[in-house]
């Protein structure tokens, strides 16, 4: 196992003993581990009380009850991230010799799997209501001695909850970039999308209350779409990863840069004619297979090799676990992932 056991990860310093197995996280990653658990902490805390506020006020309408299932789902990504993260930090063994950063990919898939499952029963269950006809009737409560509409209730619980997710979900982006963690990613934009689901099951029960029976349903139908959306589309990253696709940015936009910026530091070595890698995404780091073709009558020793692994893990922290192989010339598939040189 050829871990970042020295810790340099872009010279931000080193805190021992505490990170992703092998891999002891620099300082400025660390303080970001750190702000993302307290934040998933203040998420769960969060959805308890809405989830809570939403069972009170949900009456009969098809939209609050698929946003309060909505909310329930939400658990789902910020657990997956607490218990994942507490796997990842084991350090590797004879039978798991990669360590166990794979489990933020089983993660992530189990989050896929049940936000695609919840949102398929939602779009069947709300289009059945449509094709139904189904009249959904929203009565009155009492409180403080008067007696209100529940409907008033429902769209003041649902503007109460909508904004605080989108912050937190803003903030929660920009940490899962920093910690290349795509189940906070997919937990964030969960979050800054909330705030749909809120303003979808406020038109649906106000729909309601104008005698529109449709719009509620028709809200229904919305947020159980945007559910499964968000379900196939972090399911494909989910399934990318685990089947070893190339290692992609923290929001599956682009390749991630460390390959080239590996490949670019073992060709700038004066024993080295010409370099490729490939990297597979374990969750949080990266197992990387560097390949190096040296110059013709140049004999590589094994102190260049060692000298050369230590100068890619210094690169960034991220690069966990990396071999560099000698060989006369680049294999077919790294040569055809490599970006066109000038």
């Amino acid at each position: 196992m050829n871990g970042n056991g020295n810790g340099n990860g872009n010279g931000n310093g080193n805190v021992k003993g505490i990170g992703f197995g092998e891999t002891e996280l620099p300082h400025k990653q660390l303080e970001v581990l750190k702000k993302a658990v307290r934040l998933e902490w203040i998420t769960i805390g969060f959805l308890a009380v809405t989830v809570f506020l939403v069972f009170l006020v949900m009456g009969n309408s098809q939209a609050m009850k698929a946003a309060w299932i909505e909310d329930l789902l939400s658990f789902i990504p910020a657990l997956v991230f607490l218990v994942a993260l507490h796997v990842a930090r084991k350090k590797p063994t004879a039978k798991h010799p990669y360590g166990y950063h794979r489990s933020v990919g089983v993660g992530h898939l189990v989050a896929a799997v049940a936000l695609v499952t919840m949102g398929t029963f939602l779009l069947v269950d709300s289009a059945s209501g449509l094709i139904t006809a189904e009249h959904p009737s929203i009565g009155s409560v009492e409180l403080f001695g008067q007696v209100f509409w529940l409907g008033w209730l429902m769209m003041g619980v649902m503007a109460l909850i909508a904004l605080p997710p989108v912050f937190i979900g803003r903030v929660k982006m920009e940490l899962a970039r920093e910690l290349h963690d795509k189940v906070l990613y997919a937990d964030a934009a969960m979050n800054k999308a909330d705030w749909m689901t809120a303003v979808g099951s406020i038109i649906g029960v106000g729909g309601i209350g104008l005698g529109l029976w449709w719009a509620d349903s028709a809200a229904a139908l919305f947020i159980a779409g945007s559910i499964l959306w968000d379900g196939l589309k972090n399911m494909r990253a989910a399934v990318e990863d685990l089947m070893d696709a190339r290692a992609m940015t923290f929001d599956d936009s682009k390749p991630h840069p460390i390959v080239n910026k590996v490949d670019e530091y073992l060709r700038s070595l004066d024993w080295v004619a010409d370099a490729g890698s490939r990297a597979r995404d374990q969750g949080h780091v990266f197992h990387i297979e560097s390949f190096v073709v040296p110059l013709s009558r140049r004999t590589v020793s094994l102190a260049d090799l060692e000298k050369a692994r230590e100068g890619c893990i210094a690169l960034d922290w991220k690069v966990e676990d990396i071999v560099l192989i000698p060989v006369t010339e680049l294999p077919r598939v790294v040569q055809e992932s490599q970006p066109a040189r000038a």
